[in-house]
């Protein structure tokens, strides 16, 4: 009479440790950063021009606009950070 086929058993693995969940989210610091940026960018702009160059920093002159962009730009930096 033939054998039977022994049949092997596969090599015992442990099960994988399982991995803490990652925080997926915005520091708590970000969008109000973020909101002031755009809105002090923006006063900035609208007071150098009702102004005529005296405020908000007149030494400066033309480069406030330079400023209060810039300003701007932080805020839509920040913002591609949102999630």
């Amino acid at each position: 009479m033939p054998k039977s086929r022994l049949r092997r058993r596969a090599a015992y693995t442990p099960p994988q440790e399982r991995l803490a969940a990652v925080k997926v989210g915005n520091p708590r610091w970000l969008v109000p950063v973020m909101l002031a940026c755009f809105i002090v960018g923006l006063l900035w702009i609208v007071v150098y021009y009702v102004s005529q160059t005296s405020y908000p920093i007149s030494a400066i002159g033309g480069w406030n606009m330079l400023v209060g962009f810039g300003l701007i730009l932080v805020g839509f930096v920040l913002s591609m950070r949102w999630r």
